[in-house]
């Protein structure tokens, strides 16, 4: 009661090919996989490049690299007061 049943679809598609034929279903078909294999590829890009990005621009450094980056900036704005 209220279900398909496996011969009204059959009937189905036989109306549907004969409407649009095989080789136009058979393209259809093939532009819909790639279409779906292009989404998938830009979605897995998408994740790697998500995995690639940082928080912040900062990198690592040891303590005498900061106290020579931090006297450099120093110099710097003593220069642009002057």
């Amino acid at each position: 009661m209220g279900g398909i049943s496996i011969w009204q679809l059959l009937i189905i598609a036989v109306i549907v090919v004969l409407l649009f034929g095989t080789k136009k279903l058979r393209n259809m078909g093939g532009d819909l996989g790639s279409a779906v294999k292009g989404f998938k590829n830009a979605m897995s890009d998408d994740d790697a490049a998500k995995k690639v990005e940082k928080d912040a621009d900062f990198e690592p450094q040891n303590l005498e690299q900061k106290s020579e980056q931090a006297s450099a900036q120093e110099v710097k704005k003593d220069k642009e007061k002057v």
